[in-house]
């Protein structure tokens, strides 16, 4: 059995190597430390000729050439902290941490100076602006609390810096106290440039261009050569149940309709109701503006409100030359405005003798799977559970490589779902749970009732 804590990474030496992916690497981070150099030295600069009066012109081409000496020093500054970095790489092949706090930093100094540009503001409340929306993007609640207090702690400190500066403190402050009292990563590298067979458990589904949206199976079909139909009738998001059985479950024992809607999904039409948790809103709301719509993908309802307009669920499906279906596409998107939803590549694989479901999530480039294991609910329900003293349920996060369509996959640690299908009072009923390091932030209520004839 192919075992999570045996897999073998296929790792070049990058202190050995001289090809083209160093040198790429080197030049990316001389590029990122030039825009930083840059946005820090043009920051400077425009505060410096606030009240110059008849000498702005002077000041205004001395202010370029600082600039530009600025960008050059950035981009030697950075290309050698990355190559040290990678010199002394982290356990798990990625560069050293402190490496990657400098380049957050250089990350965050150019959109600072873009929020001085286009509000006025500098020093603190960038900083504390920058620190929140790097603490948002940890995920973690504690990292989420703590953005905004580092990020104000460093404007403090800085009061009177630029926007380029103040951010740029700002989100190294805040990853520096991360990494003291964060510890556990939050993603954990597991194999590096491997053959899809190699691990079963991921789901190998990118999108080629930065949207993925409801056409996404269509767009596959057309590169992969197979034969596509969209909105199949009568199809499941499975083939069988009985692909999932195993010592902890037996498919003989789930109630009828609970193995009709994962069989013959398209059969049924479904309601949802989200139920949020409130502290995670705020960075709901940010995720959903920044990532989700403009990606197509993972966009939840808000609300009870947004949900009203109902859900247009449909299975695209791509099939091989012997007819056999090769590809299920769930796609769920709003009932009246067609905004994806959801798009996921549902389906089911073995390790030894038990089964599991893994769906793929397209992102692009990438993929994000959430493998699980089947077990009985008391009553002829189905639980799906990404939680598990067993090695393969979990989730992944994989970048599919392009030209060769190798995989390198990460584990995301402390995230968990559960999905609890049942049938309560003769009705399909379904709670679709989530938790992020332990804490609970979402639970997604769905009806599920027959389409109409």
């Amino acid at each position: 059995m192919f075992r999570r804590r045996r897999y073998v990474r296929f790792v070049t030496d990058e202190r050995g190597g001289s090809g083209p992916g160093r040198l790429g690497q080197a030049l990316s981070a001389g590029v990122l430390g030039a825009l930083a150099g840059a946005a820090l030295c043009a920051g400077q600069q425009g505060a410096g000729r606030q009240g110059a009066g008849a000498v702005q012109g002077a000041g205004r081409r001395r202010g370029a050439g600082a600039v530009l000496g600025g960008a050059a020093a950035g981009a030697a500054v950075l290309a050698a902290v990355d190559a040290a970095a990678r010199a002394r790489p982290a356990p798990d092949g990625v560069p050293a941490l402190w490496g990657r706090i400098v380049a957050s930093g250089a990350v965050a100094a150019p959109l600072g100076w873009v929020t001085q540009r286009v509000t006025g503001a500098r020093g603190l409340p960038v900083a504390t602006v920058a620190g929140a929306a790097a603490g948002a993007l940890g995920l973690r609640p504690q990292k989420v609390a703590l953005g905004p207090f580092a990020g104000a702690a460093a404007g403090l400190a800085a009061r009177r810096a630029s926007g380029a500066v103040a951010a740029a403190a700002a989100v190294v402050a805040y990853r520096t106290t991360a990494a003291v009292l964060f510890r556990d990563p939050q993603l954990s590298l597991l194999a590096e440039r491997v053959h899809p067979a190699d691990v079963p458990f991921v789901v190998p589904v990118a999108s080629q261009t930065r949207y993925v949206g409801t056409d996404y199976v269509r767009a596959l079909a057309a590169r992969t050569g197979g034969v596509y139909a969209a909105d199949v009738a009568d199809v499941g998001i499975v083939a069988s149940l009985d692909a999932l059985s195993g010592p902890s479950f037996d498919p003989g024992t789930v109630d009828p309709l609970v193995r009709e809607f994962y069989e013959h999904t398209t059969r049924f039409a479904l309601d949802i109701v989200p139920a949020w948790r409130p502290w995670v809103r705020p960075g709901y709301l940010l995720y959903r503006t920044l990532l989700a719509r403009p990606l197509g993908q993972a966009n939840v309802p808000m609300s009870q409100r947004e949900a009203r307009h109902g859900m247009h669920s449909r299975i695209d499906t791509i099939s091989g030359a012997d007819g056999a279906i090769s590809v299920r596409g769930w796609i769920r998107s709003d009932g009246v405005t067609g905004t994806p939803v959801y798009v996921g590549i549902y389906t089911t694989y073995r390790d030894s003798s038990r089964g599991y479901v893994s769906v793929g999530f397209p992102l692009p480039s990438a993929s994000f799977t959430a493998t699980l294991l089947p077990s009985p609910r008391s009553g002829g329900g189905l639980v799906l559970d990404s939680r598990s003293s067993l090695e393969q349920p979990g989730h992944y996060l994989t970048y599919v490589d392009p030209s060769s369509g190798e995989l390198t996959t990460a584990a995301v640690r402390g995230f968990a779902e559960r999905l609890d299908v049942y049938v309560a009072d003769g009705q399909l009923r379904a709670e679709h749970a989530f938790w992020v390091f332990g804490m609970p932030f979402l639970v997604l209520h769905y009806r599920m009732h027959r389409k109409r004839a």
